[in-house]
């Protein structure tokens, strides 16, 4: 085990404060919050200018509180998502097709074994996981997977009850399949979480590709989406598409490239995500029910190319604007909100593991806007695939591409 110590600093070259004169319930607290310089200092690739201030480029928040920071394990293989059961113990899935299971000091215990074959070529495999609201009781386990199906794969959804001696998943079955089915390997979202009334919360990517991209706009097709569904796979009621002719009642909101962030705000409950834009263009938003977040007609980025995107516009009517974006990009993947007392001033910011951006952001809200935002971590030079901030310890845990799990405590 690695430990290394960190003391955040007040120290920025220039002091900017925000007014919360109307914050509410649903922030950082009531304070003014003292901000520098934007962290981001590479030039954007476009010449494209935010829909409202604060939209991108925030300024530059500190951590005042001493941290440790733990490198508890080097050996998760290839980690996707990370959760804990309720007694602490951590769950990891690797993206091969299997399950790890883990002390919260990072001792590994064993793999969880047989769950259904997955399609681990390029962006699938094993994807995410939740455990039933009524996990002490049921041992029912949810993930997420890239599904070999019809003549390509897709994002599917399956559950199966933990065995009792921990190592095997027993009667493992798929409850949902977001069609159609492509032939590629990249774009699968992917992301699961409970919502407050045990409905299932699901991410899916619009595959990539040209010719399946504009199926992110199409109600009559799962690409492209956040959809939400029982503990059986079938729609959950109130879902804004149920009773609209040639959509899918499963639906919940639309417009989506690759969201691989969802959580759910502690004190207002909303849902927000994050999702990949191409070259630039990647974004926080709060998702509202029924709404078009935009992609591919509305972007803040490029072609991987440097060509426009579409008619390469930022803004139309009945079409949502990000909370937040980056360009150049930075690659979110999981989110979570950090909910514990032990570093204060974290209350109920949003932690977003940034792949390519190799560090961990932490994002400061208030009234559902972006105030600050800070890079933890960015030393280590990893890919952060996912982060948990809502730990019974108050800890802070993240798993990287390379293998490794890394937990920030106060010191």
């Amino acid at each position: 085990m690695k430990k290394l110590m960190m003391m955040g600093s007040l120290s920025v070259s220039c002091f900017m404060f925000f007014s919360c004169m109307s914050c509410n319930n649903n922030d950082n607290g009531s304070e003014q919050i003292p901000v520098g310089d934007p962290v981001e200092t590479q030039p954007p690739n476009t010449a494209y200018s935010p829909a409202f201030p604060g939209q991108t480029r925030i300024g530059s928040v500190k951590t005042t509180t001493a941290l440790q920071i733990e490198e508890l394990a080097s050996d998760l293989g290839k980690p996707w998502g990370i959760i804990n059961l309720p007694d602490g113990r951590l769950l990891i899935t690797e993206k091969s097709g299997y399950l790890l299971l883990y002390t919260a000091d990072g001792e590994r215990i064993h793999k969880i074994e047989g769950l259904p074959a997955v399609d681990d070529g390029g962006q699938g495999g094993l994807l995410d996981v939740a455990i039933d609201p009524d996990f002490n009781s049921n041992k029912m386990i949810y993930w997420t997977f890239s599904e070999p199906f019809g003549e390509g794969n897709l994002t599917s959804v399956a559950k199966g009850r933990l065995s009792a001696d921990e190592q095997n998943i027993e009667n493992p079955q798929v409850i949902y399949r977001a069609e159609p089915s492509y032939n590629g390997s990249l774009h699968y979202g992917g992301r699961l979480l409970f919502d407050e009334t045990g409905h299932l919360f699901v991410s899916t990517g619009e595959r990539s590709d040209l010719v399946t991209r504009p199926q992110a706009q199409d109600l009559n097709s799962a690409l492209g989406k956040i959809v939400r569904i029982t503990k059986e796979g079938n729609a959950a009621a109130g879902n804004p598409f149920a009773n609209q002719s040639g959509a899918r009642p499963e639906i919940y909101s639309y417009g989506h490239r690759n969201v691989q962030g969802l959580a759910i705000h502690p004190v207002t409950k909303d849902l927000w995500e994050a999702e990949f834009g191409a070259k630039g263009g990647d974004e926080i938003n709060r998702i509202a029910i029924g709404k078009n977040y935009g992609w591919p007609v509305i972007s803040y980025g490029l072609e991987y190319s440097g060509e426009k995107i579409g008619e390469g516009i930022t803004q139309m009517e009945g079409m949502e604007q990000p909370v937040y974006y980056w360009d150049p990009s930075v690659s979110p993947s999981g989110i979570d909100f950090y909910t514990g007392t032990q570093i204060a001033e974290w209350k109920n910011n949003l932690f977003l593991g940034a792949l390519s951006g190799t560090h961990i952001i932490r994002i400061v809200i208030q009234n559902n806007k972006v105030v600050g935002e800070e890079r933890l971590l960015a030393d280590k030079g990893e890919r952060f695939r996912d982060v948990l901030g809502t730990h019974p310890n108050q800890s802070l845990y993240a798993i990287t591409d390379s293998g490794k799990l890394f937990r920030i405590s106060k010191q």
